[in-house]
């Protein structure tokens, strides 16, 4: 049943690599899940150039399906609990230095004004929850994967990436009572145009090429977010036990697993063809 709220209310949905954090939240991640077992050391060795690759936005549409498909399989096998438990071990160290401290003032003013805060990611929600957790966030919409007995069975369940991202918006508009008109958006990347679209005040943070073009085009501000800052010290309160407060988040449940795999193997993979590549002219 969907509630009936009276007042039109107001979210900001955040994408998060390269939006909120300066890294990818899976690959952020691959040492570990090295030193866990659930990845090799050539793996690992390769993520750094992986990285590289992610922050120069090297990898298209088509490169980066071929990268879901091929890095879900790799996640097959790996227990669920044991990916969490790496996650919330390493989260406040890998995560923390990372922030955006632009970001990080935004989604504190957006709280300030009542508004909802919404990270909306591809990555895994093994990885997405704990850092929306991390960050203040009202709640996540993340991939999942689907699992059995436990473990994950490499088949993705929900990805949340392009118009998926999009649909997730509308539908928490719906559920929430959100005025998507008052609504703002934050992404770096182009494939997040239909939730950018969706909301009545988008904003392009770091964008690539391709976003920035559009947001040229359609008079979008675009923000440059550059100065990491540790969460820890400039919001304190966030590092107290139990909080934030959990909070119901109807859009997700589920697995990073894959995001980490997705990211880390399927950018190893892409490197590989790369060099392939190179190695034949």
């Amino acid at each position: 049943m969907v509630e009936n709220h009276s007042v039109p209310r107001t979210a900001a949905f955040f994408d998060l690599d390269k939006t909120v954090i300066a890294k990818s939240s899976a690959l952020a991640f691959s040492t570990s899940f090295y030193r866990g077992g659930l990845i090799n050391r050539r793996t690992v060795l390769r993520t750094a150039y992986a990285q590289f690759v992610f922050l120069l936005g090297s990898a298209d549409h088509d490169q980066t399906e071929r990268m879901r498909q091929y890095l879900s399989a790799l996640c097959r096998g790996w227990n669920v609990q044991q990916v969490r438990e790496i996650v919330a071990e390493t989260l406040h160290d890998l995560i923390d230095p990372i922030i955006y401290e632009e970001a990080a003032s935004l989604i504190e003013r957006h709280r300030a004004a009542g508004h909802d805060v919404v990270i909306v990611s591809s990555s895994g929600a093994e990885v997405v929850e704990p850092i929306s957790r991390l960050l203040g966030a009202d709640r996540a919409v993340a991939t999942r994967m689907a699992v059995a007995d436990g473990c994950y069975t490499g088949e993705v369940e929900y990805y949340a990436y392009g118009p998926a991202k999009a649909e997730a918006v509308a539908a928490l508009a719906e559920s929430e009572g959100y005025d998507l008109d008052r609504c703002y958006a934050y992404s770096d990347s182009v494939t997040d145009l239909p939730m950018l679209e969706a909301v009545g005040h988008p904003h392009a943070v770091n964008p690539g090429r391709g976003l920035r073009r559009e947001a040229v085009a359609r008079g979008w501000p675009v923000l440059s977010f550059d100065r990491p800052v540790r969460l820890k010290g400039r919001m304190p309160s966030l590092s107290l036990p139990g909080w934030p407060p959990e909070r119901p988040r109807p859009v997700v449940v589920a697995a990073a697993a894959v995001a980490t795999a997705v990211a880390t193997a399927g950018l190893v993979w892409y490197v590989g063809r790369r060099r392939s590549a190179y190695a034949r002219i």
